[in-house]
């Protein structure tokens, strides 16, 4: 990895450790920093601004400030200074209940997974989030979207919501709601991965969503992806 610049991450949560387990995984990878640790919201926020980590380790259930508030904290404070960079947040806890993902998706987290997640997918997860991709399990967002995502009545004509979208760029964003990667999407359209990167920027930019998952939430809401669709 010599010449890369190092992934910095903070690891957010109250139990010492569990943060000295996530740092020991996360020091063997040679791209991959630590550059701090909170134990609890109010602290990862502060030295979130302080550090500019590329990624927070979030748990969720945390004294002063939970991992929630804390996530919404750190992105409305991005957006008030228009950070070129933003930081992007995963959510680790134990509690695998479909409203946390929910609240943490609207929150905007870039990722959710649970504490039993093993190392390999850990580092793995924290190299896609920092690379700008979402992580959501396609099973975890159609069940958590059926339960908790309050939506318009099914209609066969794209919602005004999405009416800035081509009609090109309405078929990657329910490809994307599947939860389908860029090749996959591509494969699945016969186009190029390229020109599939290009759709999902432009679909991003129109929906002033930061990430795919924001996309994701877009997607349900409005209505273009009913239960079962996915």
């Amino acid at each position: 990895m010599t010449g890369m610049t190092p992934t910095r991450v903070l690891i957010a949560d109250d139990q010492a450790l569990v943060r000295g387990g996530f740092r020991l995984i996360l020091e063997t990878q040679d791209d991959i920093e630590v550059v701090g640790e909170a134990v609890d919201g109010v602290q990862a926020v502060e030295l979130a601004g302080r550090l500019r980590p590329d990624v927070v380790l979030m748990d969720v259930r945390m004294p002063r400030l939970d991992g929630i508030q804390a996530t919404r904290r750190l992105v409305c404070q991005a957006a008030a200074q228009a950070a070129e960079t933003p930081i992007r947040v995963l959510i680790l806890t134990t509690f695998d209940h479909d409203e946390y993902v929910y609240e943490a998706m609207r929150a905007g987290a870039s990722g959710f997974l649970l504490k039993t997640v093993r190392p390999g997918q850990l580092t793995a997860a924290i190299r896609d989030i920092a690379a700008g991709d979402a992580l959501l399990a396609p099973d975890i967002t159609r069940r958590l979207i059926e339960q908790f995502v309050r939506r318009p009545p099914p209609g066969s004509s794209i919602p005004p919501a999405l009416g800035a979208l081509t009609s090109r760029e309405v078929d990657v964003l329910r490809l994307i709601a599947r939860g389908l990667s860029n090749a996959e999407i591509a494969a699945d359209l016969v186009v190029g991965e390229t020109t599939v990167r290009t759709h999902v920027t432009r679909i991003l930019a129109k929906l002033g969503a930061r990430d795919r998952v924001q996309a994701v939430v877009a997607a349900y809401e409005s209505g273009l992806v009913q239960p079962g669709s996915a």
